[in-house]
């Protein structure tokens, strides 16, 4: 073992200092020579600070490349400059890669092609910023794919891939990324770009005899190699999940010398890929899943080598802590219940031609194991639902530890080490009493079948002690797993986070031959420096460290998750960066069709970090750079339901609004579209004049132009009549049966009424008495889309006030605008956490199908055809899936689009100045499926913004309280009240066409009088 000493001398770095940067002349530079983005301000320089570790080093400026021969000019000025280069994939690294003062090079926006796919070769060509789903979805055309899939494999760019080394679960059916990278094409901080490969002895020799650049890394590359070459047979370990250290086995002749693959790994501290040809292997058609439950996971690891023997294409592990942080943070709970007994989980995936084929070898692992006297409990699984649902559980592993229900943060730092899989069970061992010896705790999980064991650990990185402690911890757990014949990383490679530790696992002549190898690349030490090989120390650069003081703002919510802290709510996110995904789900639209990590949950969390840390962005709540990233955010809460530790932009966003435009006048739409309901009760006593004043050709104009509503919308007409003046008309129904009040919102109330009589009608049928609240009630829902949080507060302390009697009897209330449920099962109770009324009232609140489903009530079946959209707050906190059953049944022929956010959100959707972002994310799903639609599908979706929004499309959606209505009057006559107020109607049209044709003959006869005068 090197002693700390001789660690330290073996990552000092040279001690001539650079000379001083002049950033403001590289910018200008670049300007004059990049096509693509240049960016050297304080925003994006802070939202590029940090990836997924836990360090934090702000960059000299940013490069968007928008061509290949961009990233060529940008790396061509900052060598001009003397500028280093951090190349950046998806900035999802765990050890702290990604983040460097440097030159940051991001080519996820534009430089993400498949160039070529070639199935009968199973070879790809790709640029850099390719999401490996995009591969794989095109691959599996051809029934083919990329093997390699870790947990980001929605956003993970290939690029980043190829710096990491990354694995996934499927590595055990085709390899790491490196087995599975044909070719690169390099560029180097000199400026040489290179295509590399396999080459055989012969073609080595040739190589290495050019005078030339390239024939100069040959050669010493050869010579490292002939020098190093006992160490690197007997010094890296032979396990299927090694990624510490640069691989210099890939120059071993019987590798072929295959320098592509050499670079694979090295965390962009050597070359920058602008292409790469990667292998595709066969993509099984069937797939089956079996879980087997043992006692406890050290149990599940020791029985690994018999599991692998199997020839499954994928074998997990998840421990009984795993399943308990799932639990106690309400993540998939009902899926974890889907596990068989045990305390200790294998997930063992099989590939087939056929179901008969993966069933069959699931089966034969099931018969061999009964025959021993400790087989586990199984459970097999052909339900591709249930499987789906499990593999979110075993996905869901970081979103479950890296913070506990109370508050206390787990971090990365030994996430991902690596053993041979006969010694798994009694490293898992050591590794717990480790954890005791020094007072921690943590979740084991990860690629059992390759021996790579994931976990997030609760280290003390606020204070000296607690930092001392974890660097004692770490020195202490790099030798227990190097005893194993392990690797200090076994996916998410060395980074900052491990590196310092290299001499540990390799010793100091190979750590010596790492940084030789550096050196022939990059000369100049400048592509990613201080990161693998002589690397920064463990405890430098933290982004929560001894010197983090945020101020602690006073605020309206209360942050109780957070313990009642702002600023720690801001460091929630973890970066991993599920927001960037493009194709499913809700979070995050606008970075779904704009790609700028600006408007990403992870960039916008980011930069509110970054405002509290004042440096480079200065002026707190006044920061144009935090405002303008927060202003595409729609406020949808895709991100509370699904990122994995349930950031809450929508919320900081009306926070940071209420603060920003403190003692300020707000923006036209504030006030237009803010304040909705005063202004609804007030054109509701002369709906027609308004609806001529909105709709009337230069009226309308000049209407949209003062409230700063975007021309091409069409304002929402007044009903005639409000709902509430309609029921306050009609006879009491259902009088003393249980009693429900039902949320007569603004925007049904005044626009769609129709929809809240039929919610009436629907409820009365299923027996209960219905009320409604009194006309000044309102949640306040767009208050919270402008931060008029002060106002907001007070719209709900009235209602906690008026319905003190039927929050105190307990009584149902349900609403019909998801938004609006939501404001008082969300933003209720995050105003008033201590509050007994708002936290009954929250209990007490549900959406019409939730209210049906929870009494046990039934529709009957409605034969048409549907399309159904889910409200953006239904499926992030109001629980629409559950809700879905109940859709289902009721429209047995429908389709339920994964259409993400309509677009409109609310009023984000009418401003003039969104207008466009807003019709691209409809654009992504929903619009087109609306106008695929067959006249005769009903088009259901709840939202009144979601509504508007399928409008535009000229159609017209049902609310889910309409197609109830629908259902039930199909069983029965349709009530006597509906049919006098029917005949009431065309009375009144009679009467209305009478008086019209009237009044046509008496001008006529004028016109006639004056013509004969």
């Amino acid at each position: 073992m090197p002693s700390l000493e001789k660690m330290v001398q073996l990552r000092a770095r040279p001690a001539r200092k650079p000379p001083p940067l002049d950033a403001a002349a590289l910018e200008r530079t670049l300007r004059s020579r990049v096509e693509g983005e240049v960016r050297f301000d304080d925003g994006s320089r802070a939202l590029y600070a940090t990836d997924g570790s836990n360090y934090r080093q702000v960059p000299i400026g940013v490069v968007v490349p928008k061509t290949v021969q961009d990233v060529v000019e940008a790396v061509a000025c900052a060598r001009e400059a003397g500028a280093p280069i951090v190349a950046r994939g998806g900035g999802t690294s765990l050890a702290g890669q990604c983040c460097n003062v440097a030159v940051v090079i991001d080519c996820s926006k534009y430089l993400n092609r498949i160039l070529w796919l070639d199935p009968g070769e199973r070879r790809a060509k790709v640029q850099p910023g390719v999401v490996l789903d995009r591969l794989r979805e095109r691959a599996e055309q051809h029934h083919l794919t990329f093997a390699p899939d870790p947990s980001t494999h929605n956003h993970c760019t290939l690029g980043g891939m190829i710096g990491n080394n990354s694995c996934g679960v499927h590595s055990v059916m085709g390899g790491m990324t490196q087995d599975n990278v044909e070719e690169l094409e390099v560029l180097l901080y000199d400026g040489t770009r290179l295509t590399l490969g396999p080459v055989t002895e012969a073609e080595l020799d040739a190589l290495c005899g050019e005078a030339s650049r390239r024939g100069e890394i040959y050669r010493r590359l050869r010579a490292l190699r002939d020098l190093n070459e006992a160490q690197i047979r007997t010094r890296f370990p032979q396990i299927p999940r090694r990624v510490s250290g640069y691989d210099l086995p890939q120059l071993l002749p019987e590798k072929n010398f295959n320098l592509a693959r050499a670079l694979v790994g090295t965390e962009g501290t050597c070359a920058l890929v602008l292409s790469a040809t990667v292998r595709l292997v066969p993509s099984p058609p069937a797939r089956t899943l079996l879980v087997l439950g043992y006692d406890d996971v050290y149990a599940s690891a020791d029985h690994i080598p018999e599991v692998m023997e199997s020839d499954c294409i994928g074998c997990e592990g998840i421990d009984e802590k795993l399943v308990e942080f799932m639990k106690e943070k309400g993540i998939h709970p009902q899926d974890a219940r889907l596990l068989p007994d045990g305390a200790g989980w294998l997930l063992v995936e099989f590939g087939g031609k056929d179901k008969q084929e993966s069933d069959g070898r699931a089966r034969k692992l099931m018969e061999r194991l009964s025959r021993k006297g400790d087989a586990p409990a199984m459970k097999l699984f052909d339900d591709e639902k249930e499987e789906k649902r499990l593999w979110k559980v075993r996905e869901s592993g970081l979103g479950a530890t890296a913070r506990k229900t109370d508050g206390k943060e787990n971090w990365e730092g030994w996430e991902d080490s690596s053993v041979p899989i006969a010694w798994l069970g009694e490293y898992l061992r050591a590794l717990r009493k480790l954890f005791g010896k020094y007072g921690y705790d943590g979740a084991l999980y990860g690629h059992f079948g390759q021996g790579c064991v994931h976990t997030r650990i609760d280290f003390d990185l606020r204070t000296a002690a607690g930092i001392a402690h974890y660097r004692r911890f770490i020195e202490e757990a790099a030798h227990t797993v190097v005893s194993f014949g392990g690797s200090l990383s076994g996916e998410h490679g060395d980074g900052q986070s491990k590196a310092e530790f290299l001499p540990v696992m390799y010793g100091e002549d190979l750590v010596h031959a790492f940084a030789e190898f550096k050196s022939i690349w990059d000369p100049d030490w400048k592509l990613n420096p201080g990161k693998v090989v002589r690397p920064y120390r463990i405890d430098e650069n933290l982004r929560i460290g001894t010197d983090y003081r945020p101020p602690e703002p006073q605020t309206h919510f209360k942050y109780l998750g957070d313990n009642g802290s702002f600023a720690k709510a801001t460091a929630r996110c973890v970066g991993i960066g599920e927001c960037r995904k493009t194709e499913s789900g809700t979070m995050c639209p606008s970075y779904m069709v704009t790609l700028e990590e600006k408007d990403s949950t992870r960039g916008r969390a980011h930069l509110l970090f970054e405002m509290l840390e004042g440096n480079p962005l200065e002026g707190g709540w006044r920061n144009e750079a935090v405002k303008d990233a927060l202003d595409l955010c729609l406020e949808c809460k895709g991100c509370k339901g699904e990122c994995p530790v349930n950031v809450d932009m929508a919320t900081y966003k009306a926070e940071f609004l209420s603060h920003y435009y403190q003692g300020r006048l707000r923006p036209r739409p504030a006030y237009a579209m803010g304040l909705i309901h005063w202004w609804a009760r007030l054109a509701s006593r002369m709906p027609g004049a308004v609806n001529a004043l909105t709709h009337a050709p230069v009226l309308s104009r000049l209407f949209k132009m003062a409230g700063g509503v975007a021309q091409e919308r069409s304002v929402p007409r007044f009903a005639a009549q409000t709902f509430r003046a309609w029921f306050e008309q009609r006879p009491r129904v259902n009088a003393g049966h249980e009693r429900v009040l039902l949320w007569a919102d603004t925007f049904n109330n005044f626009f769609h009424p129709d929809a809240l009589r039929a919610a009436t009608e629907v409820l009365e049928d299923a027996g209960f008495e219905v009320a409604i609240q009194a006309e000044k009630l309102c949640c306040g829902r767009p208050l919270y889309d402008y931060g008029m949080l002060a106002l907001a507060e007070r719209k709900l302390r009235q209602i906690l006030f008026d319905l003190r009697a039927d929050i105190a009897r307990g009584t149902p209330v349900v609403g019909l605008e998801p938004s609006c449920v939501s404001v008082l099962r969300d933003e209720l109770t995050g105003l008033f956490p201590h509050d007994a009324d708002a936290q009954r009232l929250a209990r007490q609140t549900h959406t019409l199908t939730g209210f049906l489903m929870g009494r046990g009530w039934k529709p009957p079946p409605l034969a048409r055809k549907a399309l159904v959209h889910g409200h953006c707050h239904h499926k992030a906190v109001l629980g629409w899936e559950k809700e879905e059953k109940l859709v289902r049944e009721l429209l047995p022929d429908c389709e339920i689009v994964d259409s993400g956010c309509c677009g409109m959100a609310g009023s984000f959707g009418y401003e003039k100045e969104k207008y466009d972002v807003s019709m691209k994310v409809g654009e992504r799903r929903l619009l087109p499926r609306v106008r695929q639609a067959g006249e005769e599908t009903l088009v259901v979706a709840d939202g009144f913004s979601c509504q508007g929004q399928i409008e535009t499309q000229g159609r017209k959606a049902l609310h889910i309280a309409q197609v109830l209505q629908m259902a039930i009057r199909q069983r029965r006559p349709e009530p006597r009240e509906s049919r006098v107020a029917a005949r009431r109607l065309r009375a009144r049209r009679t009467l209305r066409r009478a008086a019209l044709l009237g009044a046509a003959a008496v001008a006529a006869v004028a016109a006639s009088k004056t013509r004969g005068g």
